[in-house]
């Protein structure tokens, strides 16, 4: 069984950075793509960040250029790297990885201060 774990959130300042983990327990799967998704209360999941096993990315428009993403594909691991955070990057950000089905991780939070 699948279990996409997060790691990495917390606190932060306006301006400030965090970097997100999400490592996949058990076998090695070669997910075909695997990203990162945020959702705040009374909002739609939403798209921050996608990769696929050949490194090819797209962003939400709302992070472009102050967010990262990377995966290592040898340990099915990927990242985020998050830059001149705003509050409204407050939210709670999700895993995600895809191969043959969805699989999502149980989420971690991330709050801006301003």
């Amino acid at each position: 069984q699948v279990q996409l774990v997060e790691s990495g959130g917390g606190l932060v300042q306006a301006g400030g950075s965090l970097r997100l983990s999400c490592a996949a327990s058990g076998s090695i799967f070669r997910f075909n793509a695997m990203g990162w998704y945020r959702q705040s209360p009374g909002k739609q999941r939403e798209l921050v960040a996608r990769i696929t096993s050949g490194g090819s990315t797209n962003y939400g428009d709302s992070v472009k250029g102050r967010f990262t993403i990377s995966r290592n594909n040898t340990n099915d691991t990927v990242y985020l790297q998050m830059n001149s955070l705003k509050p409204e990057d407050t939210s709670v950000y999700y895993c995600r990885a895809d191969k043959g089905r969805i699989y999502w991780g149980q989420g971690t939070q991330v709050t801006v201060s301003s």
